[in-house]
C-alpha cells in the first residue's frame, strides 16, 4: 500500500517531490507566498513593516487564497491583488501607502496605484507623473536613492 501524499492524493496544500520524499508548494500556494514575499519586501522597504501591519498581510492572503480556489487561472494576479488589498487595508487604519517617490517633495503628497488592476507582472505606478515607479517587491531598490 503506498502513501496517500506519495501517490498524489493529497488535497493539501503541498504535492510530493518524486522520489526524494521531500515537499513542494502547489502552483497556488507558491502563488500566495509568493504575494506575502513580495508585499513583505515592499513594506519592509518603507519601514512600515510592522506586526499589526503583517497581520494586513495575512489577512489579504487568506482573502485571496479563496479566490484563486476559485479561479486557479487568476493565479498569476495574487501579488497585484494581495498589494492593492493592503494598501486598502493600511489607507483605511493608516493612511496612503506606499508614497510616490518618484514626483517632487514640494507636491502634495499622494500613493502609487498598483497596475494593472487585474494582470501579471504588477508595478507600483505614480498615474499623477504618468511613471512605472517598481514593480511591486522592488519598492526598496527605489526608496533606497
Amino acid at each position: 500500500m503506498g502513501c496517500s501524499v506519495c501517490d498524489g492524493a493529497s488535497g493539501g496544500p503541498f504535492r510530493a517531490r518524486a522520489h526524494n520524499g521531500g515537499m513542494e508548494l502547489n502552483p497556488l500556494e507558491q502563488a500566495l507566498h509568493t504575494a506575502r514575499a513580495l508585499v513583505m519586501a515592499d513594506l519592509a522597504a518603507a519601514d512600515v513593516a510592522e506586526a499589526d501591519v503583517v497581520s494586513l498581510v495575512e489577512d489579504a492572503v487568506t482573502h485571496r487564497r479563496w479566490w484563486v480556489e476559485q479561479w486557479p487561472e487568476g493565479a498569476e494576479f495574487v501579488a497585484g491583488l494581495v498589494a492593492q488589498d493592503v494598501q486598502d487595508a493600511l489607507l483605511e487604519r493608516y493612511g496612503r501607502w506606499p508614497l510616490c517617490p518618484a514626483c517632487s517633495p514640494e507636491d502634495e503628497p499622494h500613493a502609487l496605484d498598483v497596475e494593472p488592476e487585474l494582470g501579471p507582472d504588477p508595478h507600483w505606478v505614480c498615474t499623477k507623473a504618468a511613471v512605472a515607479v517598481a514593480p511591486v517587491g522592488a519598492l526598496g531598490e527605489v526608496l533606497r536613492r
